[in-house]
């Protein structure tokens, strides 16, 4: 994910963003393509861990959320790199950082928000599932060739080319990981008071 803003904010890193919103408490508006959604969580991520107070304004759908950004209706939103990069590039849209633990390679100047709010880290993710009590006959030799496509070079070019990075996991790494987000953004949703819709 990157977080972008419309060229009229007079933020351009993420300091700067915390500081401008400090600074206005409740009038910088921050968009997202949904309540609950992966950018919904990540502002109320960000709001929580640099202490602001930003006006969450919710879309239906990335598309919706990035034609007002660009037409300044609203300054700024978390939002999933395929969608906001092209705008970045021809300077509708001024990337203020990554949502990831590395700087992402298209943007390589672009840094990441860690470096200003240590620990902050939001992806976007999707993995392979199977049903429950599967034997391992079966999930051994999945798993295996899944990662197998994901290391593979020109699969790993053309993820890039979307903005996206393969995670390679063990299926015990996996579900480690889930139970970690789970627990990382059930806490988000209690402070944020989040409710379901």
């Amino acid at each position: 994910m990157v977080l972008v803003a419309h060229p009229s904010v007079p933020a351009k890193t993420v300091a700067e963003l915390i500081a401008h919103a400090k600074a206005n408490p409740g009038k910088v508006s921050i968009a997202s393509y949904g309540t609950g959604t992966t950018s919904h969580m990540a502002a109320e991520l960000l709001k929580i861990m640099a202490g602001i107070n930003m006006v969450h304004v919710p879309y239906r759908g990335s598309a919706p959320m990035v034609t007002d950004l660009i037409a300044g209706q609203v300054q700024v939103a978390f939002d999933v790199m395929v969608t906001s990069l092209p705008h970045v590039h021809t300077g509708a849209l001024r990337a203020l950082a990554v949502a990831g633990s590395n700087r992402f390679d298209m943007l390589p100047e672009v840094p990441t928000i860690g470096e200003t709010l240590p620990g902050f880290e939001v992806r976007t993710w999707t993995g392979v599932g199977v049903p429950k009590g599967t034997s391992t006959e079966i999930i051994t030799p999945l798993a295996r060739e899944i990662n197998a496509g994901l290391a593979n070079p020109t699969i790993k070019e053309r993820l890039a080319q979307v903005g996206t990075i393969p995670m390679i996991f063990t299926t015990a790494e996996f579900s480690d990981y889930i139970a970690a987000e789970y627990k990382k953004w059930a806490k988000v949703v209690e402070v944020a008071g989040i409710k379901p819709e």
